[in-house]
């Protein structure tokens, strides 16, 4: 029989191995017609504290630009990983996006006891992890994540736009909107586009050359 002595000790261990070691996971753009879809994976050191932390989606663009080069400076570790638009259109949506965020947790320099993913599904792991809901919102180092995630794709996109300044990416960063839209119509379809995305498909329909008329 084991001794008391013996289980306090085994109990000690058990709490040492588990401090800092909690990985927050989030995605941007899944939504979007054009672009890869971008997540993150960050494990904050609890010893410092970084303000203001929230779901990237609810702060301007200025914070959450000086939040990221915060973030980036006092993480204990974090890593950004993406799905291209190949794979988007190859695998569908939510599978490229779980294996950016399998990406993104494989990235990381340190190896996590926990993963906590925003939403209610998870990417293939081995470790444990749970789904949050609304994690982005309630889980700091989520919070973290999903502004990682958010300023990169947004670079990303306004990088694209210097190239195809006719979409206007640097406004709308590829979601489907009334500018969008037009362009979709007026130019067709780049590289960039979803082409798995009905509207993508629809703007493709519509700019395709008729055919040779029969002799």
């Amino acid at each position: 029989m084991r001794s008391n002595k013996f289980l306090k000790a085994e109990q000690a261990r058990l709490v040492w191995d588990t401090p800092g070691l909690l990985a927050g996971v989030d995605e941007a753009g899944r939504g979007p017609l054009a672009g890869p879809v971008v997540a993150a994976a960050v494990i904050l050191d609890e010893r410092v504290h970084i303000k203001g932390l929230a779901d990237s989606k609810q702060l301007t663009e200025a914070r959450r630009e000086r939040l990221y080069d915060e973030i980036r400076a006092k993480a204990l570790c974090c890593s950004v990983a993406q799905a291209s638009v190949e794979e988007i259109d190859q695998l569908n949506i939510l599978q490229a996006t779980m294996l950016a965020m399998r990406r993104a947790v494989l990235g990381l320099r340190l190896k996590p006891n926990k993963v906590l993913v925003d939403g209610n599904r998870l990417p293939s792991l081995d470790v444990l992890a749970e789904a949050i809901v609304s994690g982005d919102a309630l889980v700091p180092s989520i919070s973290a994540a999903s502004i990682l995630a958010k300023v990169t794709r947004d670079r990303l996109l306004c990088e694209l736009h210097l190239l195809h300044p006719e979409y206007g990416f640097d406004r709308h960063k590829g979601y489907g909107t009334v500018q969008h839209m037009q362009a979709l119509k007026m130019h067709g379809a780049i590289a960039v586009h979803r082409r798995s995305f009905a509207p993508v498909a629809r703007a493709l329909m519509v700019v395709a050359p008729e055919p040779d008329a029969a002799p």
